[in-house]
């Protein structure tokens, strides 16, 4: 440790034992500390004990005495999910023989700080409305990926620090709340000693900002940078700037966590946060429990805010008890936080902010938000005709008979756009809230009390993010009011929320090829165009309440706040306000049932699995045997023809238009996760190598075979290349390398490849919005993208395109690609790549036009330190990493 950082430390007794911890009050005076926001001071924190070279300048920046510099911020533990980890893994395996190959040694390629997957991505909603659902789709499960899952067993076997919890225990970022986070971390000295400081993690998706809602300050990274974190590379961020949201009152009755968490992505969505830090504050805040918190942060990505943070306080303790946390560290934590000023309480002076929103929680209200955003908030009166208007195209509120009718004779009454085809009570957002997952229960209860219930063309699933939850509503006998309106447990994953919800009822997936355009409601955290099921082109976000409330009305074509959900058996009109339990009813319910030993007892059993995982078996080894035969698991593409030295040069030339995209281009777009159709380039690749036709699987569980992958690539129906008057098929086409045939995406930019030849994308305004998803990056850099320019770049997509060794740019002065007028057919040079510094880069882009014309294009390149150029230029991330632990490691 330096001597900046022993000039810091300070000693904190616990039961007689000294621990050393980086004092804050030693890094500033109390008036200038306790100006700052909590989680800025937890960056300092990080800052002083892990990169203490930095802290000056992190300091002055701070405290607004200097200019904006970049934070290398060091976590101390890292988390996967399976659709991140596996590829990540086979990456790491792709390296240490890429090492040995360059004569280093391969096992020095291992995680150094602790990293955990949770296996929560794969898991499928194949059966539902059945009481042996979540076996029967376990099995399915085990039957698809067991070589997947045996590759996991290798890595535990092969690498250290590194643990895995088991598919069908829970969701990662549950798991992490629930079981993992420390809030005050451990790591031993040098010197014997040991260091109490701050919990600091990251996580390969984009909604591990739910951490924050109890003091833990973390992010979303991509899989590229999650796998430099694990082996020491620090996580370089642009010092952030923090927007304060100052709450004030309490929300009214009824109101709950997601009416506020979609009411909070309406207003940030339309600021500038992207990048920025978003911390709660004021006297409001004390009335937020530390679920309602959770779901709230969890929903940062969708409005590009880095953090959403809520300090430490009374309820964050209350809720370490609560999930069973062990005396000793509750006793650890109470004095960590109180030695520092980390521990928020009304009675101390507010942080001063950036940026300052006011909001009043009593103007919360009752919402869903769709049909294809999470920032679409609607009052419950307008979800009919926001459906309408987007999807239909039209603003008439209440389907009429010129609507086309779709009728199954068993659902005894006919169907038509608008039907809720799936309701999904799913994801860590909401089914971590207690307090929404009884309310939700108690509504079912009452349904069921009166003979209301769902309707027959609704597919219905309950998938909890851990099972602590089926414990307490099976103790307070909620499962079975579930189960009676079809919400029977699925599962214990992300299931329908990240895309897995399988097929739709029998003949409602008849009805949607015929052009039935349906609607899923669900308690998630995304509703992008066809995410959910390709087949369903509108998705709305609401409570678990709501998804009850939608599933028995059957359609979105409905005003829950003042028309009648069904009618009981004497034929009176039920209405959503007959059904929905009081707050006080909800709240008694959860102190009964909401026990501590419910989550001690899960937490014992955390990394043990079922019975399908107990059973599969591998042998650990230095090196993976990869199978040529494996259609799931291949040598990294990406890792062919790595040099010992970097390149010498960013500059690009003589490059090439691929595509040219439109507006909020998600990484779902790009590479998505559903299922992989028969007739797909995909699933003509896999049929051709045996695989059974129901087998195809997911996308996202073919991650770490780059064949697959690249042939899925920007095929979501919803992509368009604006450079074609007319698509030729299901998402993106593009003109072949000597413009005379028009092909699917994959077949189009081999033409260019086979020449060599640089290729650009050019995009609109959020291009890469959605998730921390590395293949997003990975396919435009395997397909032969060297650039993108775009109006502008999510956070986590933009890093992920660095990590791959792409650049990614930024018009200046209001462009955008359409003032371009661009046909295909220009070749494109970058002058000014070579030249790269932190911070702000003019890049000019010249346009040579076939006709002989010429134009300059002022672009920009935003650096946010020096890793992020290293990595450029080795390549990208993995090159870089190679190559640094074959010079530490050569024989």
């Amino acid at each position: 440790m330096t001597e900046i950082a022993t000039d810091l430390l300070d000693t904190l007794t616990l039961q007689g034992e000294a621990f050393a911890y980086v004092n804050l009050h030693k890094m500033l005076d109390h008036e200038q500390l306790v100006k700052l926001p909590y989680s800025i001071r937890i960056l300092l924190e990080n800052v002083a004990r892990c990169s203490p070279e930095a802290l000056p300048s992190v300091l002055a920046r701070a405290i607004g005495q200097g200019p904006d510099c970049e934070v290398p911020f060091q976590p101390n533990r890292l988390m996967f999910h399976d659709t991140t980890c596996l590829p990540a893994l086979a990456d790491f395996a792709g390296m240490r023989d890429v090492v040995a190959e360059l004569g280093g040694d391969p096992q020095a390629m291992n995680p150094l700080i602790p990293a955990v997957l949770t296996i929560d991505h794969s898991v499928i909603v194949e059966r539902y409305a059945e009481a042996d659902a979540v076996e029967q789709n376990l099995d399915i499960d085990f039957r698809r990926n067991s070589e997947r899952y045996r590759f996991i067993k290798w890595a535990q076997k092969s690498l250290d620090n590194f643990g895995v919890i088991p598919p069908g225990t829970g969701i990662i970022h549950q798991m992490n709340m629930e079981a993992l986070a420390q809030v005050v971390w451990e790591t031993p000295m040098e010197d014997g000693r040991r260091m109490l400081h701050p919990d600091d993690m990251v996580a390969t998706d984009s909604h591990t900002p739910m951490i924050n809602a109890i003091g833990v300050l973390g992010w979303g990274v991509g899989g590229l940078e999650g796998q430099a974190a694990m082996v020491g590379e620090p996580v370089p961020i642009s010092f952030p700037k923090v927007v304060g949201i100052r709450v004030t009152n309490i929300m009214r009755p009824g109101v709950t966590a997601t009416d506020l968490s979609l009411h909070v992505a309406q207003i940030l969505r339309k600021r500038s946060v992207v990048g920025k830090f978003v911390e709660f504050t004021g006297p409001g805040l004390s009335t937020l429990s530390w679920a309602a918190r959770g779901t709230v942060s969890n929903m940062a990505p969708e409005y590009g805010a880095t953090v959403v943070f809520f300090p430490f306080d009374d309820d964050t303790l209350a809720y370490l008890k609560l999930s069973g946390r062990s005396e000793a560290l509750c006793e650890k934590v109470v004095s960590y936080m109180t030695a520092q000023p980390l521990w928020r309480s009304d009675d101390l002076a507010e942080p001063q902010f950036d940026e300052l929103i006011e909001l009043d929680l009593a103007s919360i209200e009752p919402s869903v938000a769709g049909p294809h955003q999470p920032h679409q908030r609607q009052k419950l009166s307008d979800a009919a005709a926001s459906f309408h208007q987007e999807v239909m195209g039209g603003g008439k509120l209440i389907a009429g008979p010129s609507e086309q009718i779709f009728f199954e004779p068993s659902f005894g009454e006919p169907i038509t756009h608008g039907a809720v085809v799936m309701s999904a009570i799913t994801s860590c957002t909401n089914t971590a809230n207690p307090a929404q997952m009884i309310q939700a229960g108690l509504l079912a209860r009452k349904a069921r009390q009166l003979g209301l219930k769902r309707k027959p063309w609704v597919k219905t699933s309950l998938s909890p993010g851990s099972r602590v939850v089926a414990d307490y509503l099976a103790e307070a006998g909620l499962l079975e009011d579930f189960s009676a309106l079809g919400f029977d447990l699925a599962g214990f994953g992300c299931m329908t929320c990240i895309g897995n919800s399988g097929q739709l009822e029998e003949h409602v997936e008849v009805f949607a090829d015929q052009g039935l355009k349906g609607v899923v409601v669900l308690s998630g955290n995304r509703n992008f165009e066809g995410r959910v099921n390709p087949k369903v082109p509108a998705g709305y976000l609401a409570s678990p309440a709501l998804c009850v409330a939608y599933a028995i009305a059957g359609t979105i074509d409905i005003d829950l706040e003042s028309q009648a959900l069904g009618k009981d058996q004497a034929g009176t009109p039920v209405y959503l306000r007959d059904l929905m339990p009081s707050d006080a009813d909800i709240a008694a319910q959860a102190l009964r049932s909401v026990k501590p030993e419910f989550f001690q007892q899960r937490l014992a059993k955390v990394w043990e699995g079922t019975h399908h995982w107990q059973s599969l078996s591998a042998e650990g080894s230095v090196q993976f045997p990869w199978s040529p035969n494996s259609t799931y698991l291949r040598r990294p593409q990406y890792l062919a023809d790595i040099s010992a030295e970097p390149k010498t040069t960013l500059a690009i030339n003589a490059a090439r238009i691929l595509m040219v995209l439109g507006d909020n281009v998600t990484t779902d777009h790009i590479s998505p996760a559903y299922s992989i159709p028969a007739n797909s380039l995909a699933g003509q690749w896999l049929l051709e190598r045996g695989e059974d036709p129901q087998d195809l699987n997911q996308y996202s569980t073919r991650r770490s075979n780059h064949e697959v992958m690249l042939r899925g690539a920007f095929t979501n129906k919803a992509v368009k290349n604006l450079l074609l008057a007319e698509q030729p098929g299901l998402g993106a086409w593009a003109w072949n390398a000597d413009h005379s045939a028009c092909l699917p995406l994959y077949e189009a930019a081999k033409s260019y490849a086979v020449q060599h030849t640089p290729m650009v994308v050019f995009a609109g305004i959020n291009y890469g919005a959605g998730s921390s998803r590395d293949w997003a990056a990975k396919a435009q850099a395997l397909l032969g993208v060297k650039a993108v320019v775009a109006q502008s770049i999510e956070r986590i997509h933009r890093s992920n395109l660095i990590g791959m060794g792409v650049i990614a740019l930024q018009f200046k002065h209001g462009m955008k690609t359409a003032d371009l007028a661009l046909q295909g057919d220009e070749e494109f040079d970058f002058l000014g790549l070579d030249d790269l510094v932190v911070g702000d880069n003019a890049i000019t882009l010249i346009i040579k036009r076939a006709g002989g014309g010429q134009q300059n294009v002022d672009l920009n390149v935003r650096i946010d330190s020096l890793q992020e150029i290293r990595y450029l230029i080795n390549g990208g991330v993995l090159p870089y990493v190679i190559r640094k632990v074959v010079k530490r490691s050569a024989r």
